[in-house]
């Protein structure tokens, strides 16, 4: 069993967290005493746990167990036309009250991130900080939160479109223009960007779905 640091967070995000860096991945069963030997807590907040991620369809019922869900054909074009708009909305309230430091920062960022394009697990994470940095400049805390539910439900894909060849330089390429909208205070170039930018990874990922599909019938 791969082991898992316990920390000052709680039940609810530890499990969260596995599940979103692949150590428990679609269609896996997680089990209550497994989980609070694991993380090193008593069943009471694992149980709890268990059921909000429930509620928030993380998670779903296989007879009596509880496993990691999956996203469907239709879900997954539902989750990235919310994403998209919602992004890209994020995208624009940015370039209109983005600080100079939090475009800095989206800057920074950028150039740290090049330096991981041969390294797609390491570059999704930090796709996921740059993102929520986009989504913090927006100043609109509702937005933000609305986004977080988004990209929670992302941790149910098995995989990320950063792996196919040629995505990771494409994606730096999508995110300077994005962060130079912001910064140019241009809310239309910005939102555009951003809609476009998750448009093309939803069509990546659609293609890497087919070809896994066209294998399996051979």
């Amino acid at each position: 069993m791969t082991e898992v640091k316990a920390n000052q967070g709680d039940a609810y995000g530890q499990i969260l967290e596995a599940i979103d860096s692949g150590i428990y991945r679609p269609g896996d069963r997680l089990v209550e005493n497994e989980l609070a030997e694991r993380f090193g807590m008593s069943r009471t907040p694992i149980r709890e746990a268990l059921q909000r991620l429930e509620t928030q369809s993380l998670l779903t019922r296989d007879g009596r167990s509880l496993i990691v869900a999956s996203l469907d054909h239709n879900q997954l074009s539902e989750l990235y036309t919310v994403r998209g708009a919602l992004e890209g909305l994020a995208a624009r309230l940015a370039s209109r009250h983005a600080t100079p430091e939090e475009v800095r920062v989206l800057r920074e960022m950028l150039e740290a991130d090049r330096a991981l394009v041969d390294d797609p697990k390491a570059l999704s994470r930090a796709n996921r900080r740059f993102h929520r940095q986009i989504h913090l400049a927006s100043h609109n805390r509702f937005l933000v939160q609305q986004l977080d539910l988004v990209h929670r439900s992302m941790a149910l894909l098995a995989s990320t479109s950063l792996e196919v060849e040629g995505r990771s330089r494409d994606t730096m390429d999508e995110h300077e223009q994005i962060v130079a909208a912001i910064e140019a205070g241009d809310s239309d170039t910005a939102e555009a960007a951003l809609r476009e930018h998750i448009s093309r990874a939803f069509r990546t990922r659609l293609k890497v779905d087919a070809l896994k599909t066209e294998k399996a019938s051979i």
